[in-house]
C-alpha cells in the first residue's frame, strides 16, 4: 500500500537496485516520511495508527505471543496498561459496537505498517489474496479516494508534465494514461460521483491509444456502483497490475514531478494497480512501445519470459525403410533407398541427432510407437522424398477446397496429417467427414461378421471393413451446439470436437461413433488441438482457461489458468512438451505441459487471437488476430522477432511448409498469403542484450517477405494445411455476395 490516511506521501527519491514492483511509496506510521515531513504536527501517532498498534498487540496477546508482544510495546513506548485502556478509548467513538475487538479493528486497518517484514502476512496481504473470492472486497479499493473534483486537475496536471517533457521520456511516460484514466473513472464511478465521472470520461477518453477503444466502449456503459459488481472484464482489470516498462531516466522524472507537486492521488493508483518494470538504458521509441503494447493487462513482466524453454525437437526413432517395398520404383542398386532414406533428414523437420535444446525423451510420458505408427512412419518418409522444396522463386500450389450451400454454417475445419480426410464442423451441431481420396470411408462391421473373418489373413485390416457401409462423407451426430474446433489424431483412428455444449467428443473414424464425452469446461469451447503424438490433447474455452486431457482420462491432467478472457486458439509444440493459447485478452501464453507453469507471455496484439502456428523446427511462433497482422515470435528468446501486415481482416488460419521455408496464412478478407519465413527469422539478429532489455528493432519489411497474395471469389479462409510433399490445401464456407 502506498498512503498513510490524512498523512503526507513517501516519495522515496533513492535509485533502485533493480527493477522491481515499485516499493518505495510506503510510508512509515512511526516515523517521519522521506521528506522529512513528520506524520503528525508533534510526531505522535493519530488514532488510527494508535488503533492499529492496539489491535496488533491484543490479537498477539490472544495467541499467546507474549515475547512478540513485549517487544512491540517496548519499540511503540507503550507502558504495560496503556495497550488496553488506549483499546477501550479509541473504540468508544465508532459507533459500530466493535471497537472493543481485535478482530474488528483489524478489519478496518487498510494500512500495513512499514516495519513490517514483506514476507509476513499482514492483513492487508491477506486481503489482497482474498480479492479475486468476493467481488465487494475487489471493488472496495476504490473507496479510498480524494476530492473528486480535483480529478480533472490530477489527470490534466499529468499530461501537461508529460506533454512537456523530452521527446524521448515522452512516448514511454505516455504509457500512463490509459491505466490511471481508467482507475480514476471507476474510483469516481464506485464512490456515486456520476457526473464527475461522465465529464472525466468525455474530456480524456478521447486522448487514450486507438487499440483501447473497444475497452473504452465497455468502460463508459459502466455509469453506476451497481454497474461494476457483474463486470468480469473490470474484475480482471483491477485484480491483475497492469504492466508498464520504463527506463530508469523516464522513471525518476516520474517520480520527481509527483514529489513535487504532492500528486498523492495520482501516486496511489500507480503503487496499488500498477507494476512499473524499470530498465537500464535509453528510453524506448513510440513505434517500439506501440508494438507490445495492446494487451488488456499491459506488457508482459520480462521475467516471465526468462524462464528456460527446452523448443528443441525430439530424436527420432530408429525405423528402418524397407528396400523391397512394392512402392519403390524398380531399381537394382541397393544405395537408391538408402540414399532417399538419408535424404528425409535434411529436407525433414526433424533430425537423428539430439537437439541440445530438445527435452529428455522421457521429461514427459509419451506413448509407445505401435506397429501402424511405424509404418506410417516409413510412408511419411518416402514421401518426403518427393517433396518440393519451396523458396521465393519455387512457391507452393494451392488446392482450395469450398463448402458450396453450406446452410448449416461452417465453424471449423481440419485434415489429417497425410490429407485423406477432410472434416468440417457446422452450427446445426454436426460434424462432418469427407474422403479425399478415391477411398471411401467405410465402417467396421458388426460383432457377429467379426467372428467369421479368418484373423490369421494377411488382409485382415481390409476384410473387417463393410463395403456394404461405403461413402464419401459421414455425418456424426452427439454435440448440443455449434462445433467450434476439430482435430484429427496422428494415426487418423480418432477425431476430436469441441462445441458450445461445453464438452469435447472423441470419434471413432472406424466405427464413426463417439467414443467419450470430456467434460470440465463450464461454457463453450472454443477450440481443442491433438498432439503430435497422439494420446494428449488440449482445449480451451469461454471460462478462460485451458486444459490438458489424455484420451484414457475423464478428467484433465492439468489447468492451464491466467488467461484474462476466452482461449479462443490452442497449440500443441511439436516436442509436445508444451502448449500455446491464444486469448481473447490479446496475450498469447506458452504452457509446459510438465508442471502446468506458464513460461512465456507474449504481448503485441490489438485484438483476438485467433491462429497459432509453430515452425516444424520448434523456434518460432506465428500468430493471427483481428488486427489483420501476423507476428513472428522466438520462444527461445521470448520476443517478437517479426510483423507482417496485409491482411485487412481476421486471419483465423496459419501454417508453415513442412520445411519451414514458407508461412502461409489465410483471412476472413477472402486471401491467401505467402509470406518467407526463412528470411523474416533471419533478418533478425537476437542476443543477449536484447533480451535483457526485452525488445529487438523490428524492421517494416512487409513487402519485402511477402510472396504472393491469392484472392477467392467470395470465400473467407477457414483453414490450412501442407501436405507431405509441400502442396498448399485451403479451405472455408462460400459467401454469397
Amino acid at each position: 500500500m502506498a498512503a498513510v490516511q490524512d498523512g503526507q506521501m513517501e516519495l522515496d527519491a533513492e535509485k533502485e537496485t533493480k527493477p522491481e514492483v515499485l516499493s518505495d511509496g510506503t510510508s512509515n506510521l512511526s516515523g517521519s516520511t522521506a521528506s522529512g515531513t513528520p506524520l503528525t504536527a508533534g510526531g505522535a501517532p493519530t488514532q488510527e495508527d494508535q488503533q492499529t498498534l492496539i489491535a496488533v498487540l491484543q490479537f498477539l496477546k490472544r495467541n499467546k505471543l507474549s515475547d512478540s508482544v513485549e517487544i512491540l510495546r517496548r519499540e511503540a513506548g507503550l507502558g504495560d496498561q496503556e495497550d488496553s485502556q488506549t483499546l477501550e478509548g479509541s473504540g468508544g467513538g465508532k459507533g459500530d459496537g466493535g471497537g472493543g475487538d481485535a478482530n474488528s479493528l483489524l478489519s478496518r486497518v487498510s494500512i500495513p505498517s512499514a516495519a513490517a517484514p514483506q514476507n509476513t502476512p499482514t492483513p492487508a496481504t491477506v486481503k489482497r489474496a482474498d480479492e479475486q473470492l468476493d467481488v465487494s472486497v475487489v471493488l472496495s479499493a476504490y473507496s479510498q479516494q480524494g476530492d473528486p473534483s480535483l480529478y480533472q486537475v490530477y489527470y490534466s496536471g499529468l499530461k501537461n508534465f508529460i506533454e512537456s517533457v523530452l521527446d524521448c521520456h515522452r512516448a514511454e511516460l505516455s504509457q500512463l494514461f490509459y491505466p490511471l484514466f481508467v482507475h480514476m473513472y471507476l474510483e469516481l464511478v464506485y464512490n456515486n460521483h456520476e457526473s464527475k465521472a461522465k465529464a472525466f470520461f468525455e474530456k480524456f477518453g478521447g486522448d487514450q491509444e486507438c487499440y483501447y477503444q473497444d475497452d473504452l466502449r465497455i468502460l463508459c456503459g459502466l455509469t453506476k456502483k451497481e454497474h461494476l459488481k457483474g463486470n468480469e472484464a473490470l474484475l480482471d482489470f483491477r485484480t491483475s497490475r497492469f504492466v508498464l516498462r520504463i527506463s530508469r531516466d523516464s522513471y525518476q522524472l516520474l517520480k520527481r514531478h509527483l514529489q513535487e507537486r504532492h500528486n498523492n492521488q495520482i501516486w496511489n493508483i500507480i503503487q496499488e494497480h500498477l507494476y512499473i518494470d524499470i530498465f537500464d538504458g535509453m528510453p524506448r521509441s513510440k513505434s517500439q512501445i506501440d508494438s507490445l503494447s495492446g494487451s488488456f493487462a499491459g506488457e508482459a513482466r520480462r521475467e516471465v519470459n526468462k524462464v528456460k524453454v527446452f523448443h528443441g525437437l525430439l530424436k527420432e526413432p530408429e525405423i528402418e525403410v524397407p528396400l523391397d517395398d512394392e512402392d519403390d520404383e524398380a531399381e537394382n542398386e541397393e544405395g537408391k533407398p538408402k540414399k532417399k532414406k538419408t535424404k528425409k533428414d535434411s529436407v525433414g523437420s526433424k533430425s537423428k541427432k539430439q537437439d541440445p535444446n530438445a527435452p529428455q525423451q522421457n521429461r514427459i510420458p509419451l506413448p509407445e510407437l505401435k506397429d501402424s505408427d511405424k509404418l506410417d512412419k516409413v510412408m511419411y518418409m518416402k514421401e518426403c522424398t518427393k517433396r518440393i522444396r519451396l523458396n521465393p522463386e519455387n512457391l507452393p500450389s494451392i488446392c482450395f477446397y469450398s463448402f458450396l450451400n453450406a446452410y448449416q454454417g461452417l465453424t471449423a475445419v481440419d485434415f489429417t496429417d497425410d490429407s485423406s480426410l477432410l472434416a468440417g464442423g457446422f452450427a446445426d451441431s454436426t460434424v462432418r467427414v469427407w474422403s479425399v481420396t478415391p477411398k471411401k470411408l467405410r465402417k467396421v462391421k458388426s460383432a457377429t461378421e467379426l467372428n467369421l473373418i479368418d484373423k490369421e489373413s494377411d488382409d485382415v485390416l481390409e476384410r473387417i471393413m463393410d463395403e456394404k457401409t461405403a461413402s464419401e462423407l459421414k455425418i456424426l451426430y452427439g454435440h448440443g451446439g455449434p462445433v467450434y474446433g476439430l482435430s484429427f489424431s496422428p494415426d487418423r483412428n480418432y477425431l476430436l470436437s469441441s462445441s458450445e455444449d461445453g464438452t469435447v467428443r472423441l470419434w471413432s473414424l472406424q466405427t464413426f461413433t463417439c467414443l467419450v464425452g470430456y467434460k470440465g469446461h463450464n461454457y463453450p469451447v472454443w477450440d481443442t488441438h491433438f498432439s503430435p503424438f497422439g494420446y494428449y490433447f488440449v482445449s480451451g474455452g469461454h471460462d478462460r482457461v485451458a486444459r490438458l486431457w489424455a484420451t484414457d482420462h475423464y478428467q484433465p491432467l492439468r489447468i492451464f489458468a491466467g488467461h484474462l478472457a476466452d482461449v479462443t486458439c490452442t497449440r500443441f509444440h511439436p516436442n509436445s512438451n508444451y502448449v500455446a493459447t491464444g486469448s481473447t485478452d490479446r496475450t498469447i501464453r506458452l504452457w509446459d505441459v510438465l508442471n502446468g507453469n506458464c513460461v512465456r507471455i507474449f504481448t503485441g496484439h490489438k485484438g483476438p487471437i485467433h491462429s497459432l502456428a509453430f515452425s516444424p523446427n520448434g523456434k518460432f511462433l506465428a500468430s493471427g488476430s483481428t488486427d489483420g497482422r501476423v507476428l513472428l515470435w522466438d520462444i527461445g528468446h521470448g520476443l517478437m522477432i517479426g510483423e507482417l501486415k496485409g491482411h485487412t481482416d481476421t486471419i483465423y488460419a496459419l501454417k508453415f511448409s513442412r520445411d519451414g521455408e514458407i508461412l502461409a496464412s489465410g483471412s476472413m478478407d477472402n486471401t491467401v498469403r505467402l509470406w518467407d519465413s526463412i528470411k523474416a527469422f533471419d533478418d533478425v539478429e537476437t542476443d543477449d542484450f536484447t533480451a535483457a532489455t526485452g525488445h529487438v528493432p523490428l524492421p517494416d519489411n512487409s513487402q519485402e517477405l511477402l510472396l504472393g497474395t491469392y484472392h477467392s471469389k467470395s470465400t473467407p479462409v477457414t483453414h490450412l494445411h501442407f501436405t507431405r510433399r509441400n502442396l498448399l490445401l485451403a479451405a472455408g464456407a462460400y459467401t454469397s455476395q
